[in-house]
């Protein structure tokens, strides 16, 4: 019997529990369970659901004790900066202390990391990586069929190409800008799949002769590749037209050749276009990137992950006047130069991101009236849902190697690491499945996770594929925890302090230490501006040059520009340089970043820092609130638009809260710079039919809980925005 057949025999033979569960469960939930979800998979609805109210009894109050933990430590810290208030800052009395209240946890001892059948794109590939909202169908499948992206539309449609001598890209096709963008992807293809002799701006012909590609140049001499290994393939288009695949730091491009094409016909070697291997992972968001408040918001979310794992999802469109059918891309069928056929994935590696331990859900609810942890509810029902891709239920295969990837944000240190791996265990004893099916993806996003991140590591050591870094809710909570210590810098001046770039290294450090290299990504956070490409491209170099094997980008576009990137630098190359260097220290990572005497800023510029953060809160909080949007790009007060979720709305109501806590501004201040600044949001959105205003009344949901974001943040739990927004979404619905 092979492993398949077991699995599904397992099944078969665990699911024979009938009794009724006392969970007061949605009836839309319940019926999504047994029409959609569970078919194919031979569990029945009665074993689903009494063995997840054995999962909700027996972590449940587990959970609830973290929570308490977390508010513990925190009220300790504030007394402590209170009683210290007016001392010098004195870090090793500050240590010590974190290390007798167990906030800093006793350091690991050196070991290895152990996670076994882990797919390529995670352990071995470097690249970019898309986080998207699940919850949106149509968002989601564009970013798992993001794993090729054509080059010549990325530069066409981007700044990368410059729009001077007549390069305009409005209006239809402009052979000025096209010609500009061939010359820069023909340079993308000299430096790195470079030719003997010559370059490729003076091919005119490509042949595979006698085992060999070769190139003829303009004067009919012909050349090869500097290393020939570069070459992998070739796919058969029909008609004449074919496609060259190349290697080069294990990722793939394909050259295509079509001399029919209004592109080919008029390119001395007919190249229509370079098609790119560039989203390799996608992370598929249940958390920050999405609004899910009840029964019906999370039945989306499940069914849209459902959809991907089944490989059947699909979304239909009107798009510029044309019908358009999108559904999931099929693999790709390559020739090798032996005549070999290899298939390439069209797909990028799905992760699915569960939300953190804080929420609970009113979808299901105990005996007693207790919502259930949302944590718990999505760990248990993705899991559930990915068994159609571990026993071939779909078209498809997400993970070759049969395991769950689950990404897992906002845990506070070891023992909540712990309990998420305890409960992955869990949940492959209900189903049947291997021990270790259910991976984890630690974000290293809260200030006790950094500081003990090794002591993280260790404890889920066998399961863990995947560590990062995320400024924006790292430096929420960083100001949340010292809230009493003083007022913060601004936060352009947060980003010149040192204790955020010995935080990204240290997460590179501790990852290496650890033994990620070649078997688990080490990543980095989101590029913000989605129209500011250029830009991108000059500066994210610096992500696979810090060591980190993916980094977030927030369109398909990006990602196929970004992974240019990965083509210039080897990753794997930087790591082992890395390995060499003097490591972060702890000691630099515990400076908290309060202002100095001489960093005070004027009352101008307090308004100006309050303003910049009023409208960024009222622009992402307006779209949550009244029409459930949890992601976006939302104007900036300079008019960029900017990629915001929940994690820069925390950073901004922190800032906020603690200079409001500290007396550098009024309540009152506050609350007019809010209205000055939801008239700017109203004139932001004047041209959506769909927008409410929030001026001149002030007095909707939105703006609501946008004041109460600025001015309660203090007492929010972690700092975190999602008790006001839940709330607020659901009287809005």
């Amino acid at each position: 019997m092979d492993a398949l057949s077991k699995l599904f025999s397992l099944f078969k033979s665990s699911n024979t529990i009938t009794s009724q569960t006392s969970l007061k469960i949605s009836e839309n939930l319940k019926t999504f369970v047994k029409d959609e979800m569970l078919p194919g998979l031979n569990i029945t609805p009665d074993y689903f659901w009494t063995s997840f109210e054995n999962i909700y009894n027996k972590f449940s109050q587990r959970n609830k004790d973290l929570l308490i933990k977390r508010q513990l430590l925190q009220d300790q810290i504030d007394k402590w900066h209170i009683e210290n208030k007016h001392s010098e800052f004195d870090l090793d009395k500050y240590k010590k202390f974190l290390n007798e209240i167990g906030y800093l946890q006793p350091r690991s001892k050196n070991f290895s990391i152990s996670t076994s059948n882990v797919d390529p794109e995670i352990r071995k590939i470097a690249g970019p990586q898309l986080v998207v909202p699940v919850m949106n169908a149509r968002f989601a499948l564009n970013a798992a069929n993001a794993r090729w992206g054509s080059l010549y539309d990325a530069l066409y449609g981007t700044d990368i190409i410059s729009e001077t001598d007549g390069a305009v890209k409005e209006g239809g096709y402009n052979p000025v800008r096209g010609d500009k963008v061939i010359a820069f992807a023909k340079n993308f293809l000299d430096n790195t799949v470079p030719l003997v002799n010559g370059d490729y701006h003076n091919v005119i012909k490509f042949e595979f002769i006698n085992g060999e590609l070769l190139m003829t140049l303009k004067d009919k001499s012909t050349t090869h590749l500097k290393d020939k290994k570069q070459y992998i393939g070739y796919m058969d288009r029909g008609e004449g037209a074919f496609g060259l695949l190349f290697k080069n730091n294990n990722l793939h491009f394909e050259v295509q050749i079509d001399r029919d094409h209004p592109i080919g016909q008029d390119d001395t070697a007919g190249i229509k276009d370079i098609l790119m291997e560039s989203a390799i992972t996608t992370i598929q968001d249940c958390e920050d990137s999405v609004a899910a408040v009840d029964a019906e918001d999370k039945i989306v979310v499940y069914r849209s992950w459902l959809g991907l794992m089944k490989g059947n999802l699909k979304r239909s469109f009107d798009k510029n006047g044309k019908f358009i059918t999108r559904e999931l891309n099929p693999d790709r069928k390559y020739f090798l130069k032996d005549g070999k056929i290899i298939l390439l994935p069209g797909r990028s590696l799905m992760l699915v991101r569960n939300v953190g331990h804080l929420m609970t859900n009113p979808a299901i609810k105990d005996a007693n009236d207790n919502e259930v942890p949302e944590g718990i509810m999505d760990a248990f029902f993705t899991s559930c849902i990915s068994i159609h891709d571990i026993i071939g239920n779909g078209p498809y295969k997400n993970s070759k190697t049969k395991s769950i990837y689950i990404v897992k944000p906002k845990m506070h240190g070891p023992e909540e690491v712990q309990f998420t791996c305890d409960l992955f265990e869990e949940i492959e004893t209900i189903f049947n499945l291997p021990k270790k099916t259910i991976k984890i993806g630690i974000m290293d996003e809260e200030r006790r996770t950094t500081l003990n991140l090794k002591e993280c590591i260790e404890v889920a050591k066998d399961r863990v594929i995947f560590i990062n870094t995320g400024f924006l809710d790292r430096t929420g909570d960083e100001i949340h925890t010292s809230m009493e210590a003083g007022p913060m810098v601004t936060k352009a001046a947060m980003k010149n302090k040192k204790w955020i770039n010995t935080y990204e290294n240290w997460n590179v450090d501790i990852g290496l230490e650890t033994g990620f290299l070649g078997k688990a990504q080490i990543g980095k956070g989101m590029w913000p501006m989605p129209d500011e490409m250029l830009e991108m491209y000059k500066t994210k170099t610096m992500h696979p040059k810090a060591g980190a094997n993916c980094a977030w980008v927030p369109s398909p576009t990006a990602a196929t520009l970004h992974v240019m990137h990965y083509h210039q630098i080897f990753v794997k190359e930087e790591q082992e340089k890395i390995l060499q260097r003097e490591k972060a220290k702890l000691d630099d990572l515990l400076l908290i970043p309060f202002m100095n005497k001489n960093e005070f800023p004027t009352k101008e510029e307090i308004q100006k820092e309050i303003e910049n953060n009023a409208q960024g809160i009222l622009g992402y909080v307006v779209r949550w609130v009244d029409r459930g949007i949890g992601c976006s790009k939302v104007p900036d007060i300079n008019n960029v638009g900017l990629m915001e979720d929940r994690a820069t709305c925390r950073i901004s109501s922190q800032h906020i809260s603690n200079w409001l806590h500290h007396g550098l501004c009024s309540e009152k201040e506050v609350l007019e710079i809010m209205k000055k600044m939801a008239v700017v949001v109203d004139e932001q959105n004047s041209g959506d039919v769909n927008y409410k205003k929030m001026s001149p009344s002030f007095d909707g949901i939105a703006f609501k809980a946008a004041c109460d974001l600025a001015t309660k943040g203090k007492a929010q739990p972690s700092g975190y925005t999602e008790p006001i927004l839940h709330k607020m979404r659901l009287r809005r619905k």
